[in-house]
Parts: structure tokens; sequence; C-alpha cells
């Protein structure tokens, strides 16, 4: 086909890599749709996306809609004239954007659909104990990651990976799964289907990480908790409440642990400390933690907490 323009839509990271492959490729990417600037920093200054600093870097020109309605950003999107529009990591889209380009709005997900619909499909995948996940690149539609399937492709998740290492792997890995997707489609060699749900058997999802859904159980076994941990770290980290044994409490977030195959009598949620090292007890053990960040301090190992911590046998989180 003759136009191969692209309008290139997303805000974090990991999108970046995509903007990056794409270009390397040789695409045709005319303008970069991204978030608006936000405060940053200690001096709250504004700051732009990711995708807006390496857009700018590439000369590219962007827009930063603060409504996604706007008259005014639907006249820039019909001026640009693509055929093609490509998201990865960006807001939810109205009918009258994704619908405007002829070969439609192609997104990138973290996931294999259908399993994992929504927010966080990477962290969840972590917490959940999968051994592989992958992304899907779709056709975007009426309902929230449900349009049809272009490309697939899968990895491994290593049994003490973190939500963060896989992101990194997936990042790239995507990045080049839709550079394939965006030439078949640009060459009519691919073909779309459709998202196939088992109705006695609905995939995992992937809501949007929150304060409740953080919080970690020490009545569940050593495998769950340290999948959790792995799962919200190294951001946003999942989190507890340290009750030393004078009833003193602060919020705390374990950051990395490691299994042991050491059992405990101590009630679930006991600390114990063994020289250097420190054990909590769950449901069928105990979980050795080795990074934390108690309140009001930076992310540290439990040798360099313990050096100078007090009351920390016998504590409880919860």
């Amino acid at each position: 086909m003759e136009n191969k323009r692209i309008v290139f839509m997303g805000t974090p990271d990991f999108a970046v890599a995509t903007l990056n492959a794409l270009v390397e490729d040789g695409q045709q990417v005319v303008a970069v749709v991204t978030a608006a600037d936000k405060p940053a920093g200690r001096g709250r200054q504004l700051r732009g996306s990711a995708v807006k600093e390496r857009a700018l870097q590439l000369g590219l020109p962007v827009l930063q809609p603060e409504k996604l309605k706007d008259p005014a950003f639907i006249a820039a999107l019909e001026g640009y004239d693509a055929a093609l529009y490509v998201v990865v990591a960006f807001r939810m889209l109205p009918e009258l954007v994704w619908a405007r380009p002829k070969l439609g709005t192609v997104n990138l997900h973290g996931s294999l659909l259908p399993a994992y619909r929504g927010a966080a499909p990477i962290n969840w995948a972590v917490i959940n104990g999968e051994k592989r996940t992958g992304v899907t690149t779709f056709l975007i539609r009426h309902e929230i990651d449900t349009g049809d399937m272009l490309l697939q492709g899968s990895v491994d998740i290593g049994p003490d990976e973190t939500a963060g290492d896989v992101h990194d792997r997936l990042m790239t890995f995507g990045a080049r799964l839709m550079v394939r997707t965006v030439n078949e489609l640009f060459n009519g060699t691919i073909t779309a289907h459709a998202q196939h749900i088992e109705v006695d058997s609905p995939p995992p999802s992937a809501p949007k990480l929150n304060t409740e859904n953080m919080h970690l159980d020490f009545n569940r076994s050593t495998r769950n908790v340290h999948d959790h941990v792995r799962g919200m770290s190294p951001f946003p980290g999942a989190w507890c409440t340290w009750t030393d044994p004078h009833g003193h409490a602060q919020h705390c977030k374990i950051l990395r642990t490691a299994l042991t195959s050491v059992r405990s009598n101590n009630r679930n949620g006991e600390l114990r400390v063994d020289g250097q090292r420190l054990f909590v007890t769950c449901a069928d053990g105990e979980l050795e933690i080795l990074e934390l960040q108690t309140e009001g301090r930076k992310r540290m190992s439990t040798a360099d907490l313990l050096r100078g911590a007090r009351n920390v046998h016998q504590s409880v989180l919860s």
C-alpha cells in the first residue's frame, strides 16, 4: 500500500523501546501522542514523559492532548493522514480516535491475551506464579483488551524473577513483535483472530494495583508470599505493618525474599533473626527477607537493617 504513515501513542519507558524499534526499522512515524507534562522531583518542575523526551530527540512532532475528544486534537490527527495508529502503554482511546486510520489501531499488551486483560498484566503474572507470559499485538475495539489478536510471543518467567525483570525483557521482545506486526499489516500478510474464552474457565485478570492488593498476607504459603513480593518489585512494592514487641507499628515494604525449607512453630508473620539474616513465618514455614524498606527510610538489605535496628526479633508483620 502507498500510505504507510504511522502515529505512535505511548507514555512510559516500556513504550520507548517500540518507538525506537519502529524508527530503526525505517517506518514512517509522522507524530507521537503522549501524556501531558507532570510535576516531578523535589522541585516539582514539569517533566515530559519518557516517550516525549525520546520523540523530541528523534525530531518527531509531539501531541499532548488533555482530552482525547478535543476537536483540535482530532483535527491534528486528521492532518497527519496516518494509515495506522500504534499504541503502547497509553490511555484508553475513544472510538473517535481508534477507528480513524484505514488499517485501524494496533496495541501491544504485556500478556498472552485473553489472559491478564487489564492495567497490570506483568505484575499479576508474577504474583500468580506463572511460569510463562508474553506479549500480544491486537486491534483495539470498544472493550479494553478484547480486540482481535494479530501476533503473540511468549517468554519464560524464572522462579525468582521480579516484575521489573520481566518488564525489561518484554519491553524489547514486544518492540520486535510490534515491528513484525506493522510490516505484516502494511504488506497484507496478517490475519486477525478473535480472542477465545472458555465459559467454564475464565482467564485470570490484571486489575490496577492498589493499597489492598499490594498488602502481604503471611497466612498464605511461603511460595505465595514470595511470588507476591516478586510481582510488586521493584515498584510499587508489597507492603505490610511491622509491629515491634512493645506495640509500636510502622509501614514496611518487603522488596526481595528467598524461599527456605525451614519450618517454624512461631505465629504467622513473626520475625526471627539469625545472625545477619531475617526470616518471617508463613503458613508452611519461614521465608527469608533479603531487602526491605521501613517507614521513612530508603530501600536496604536485611544486613544493613540489622546493624542498626533494635526490637527486630519477635516483631510481627501483618
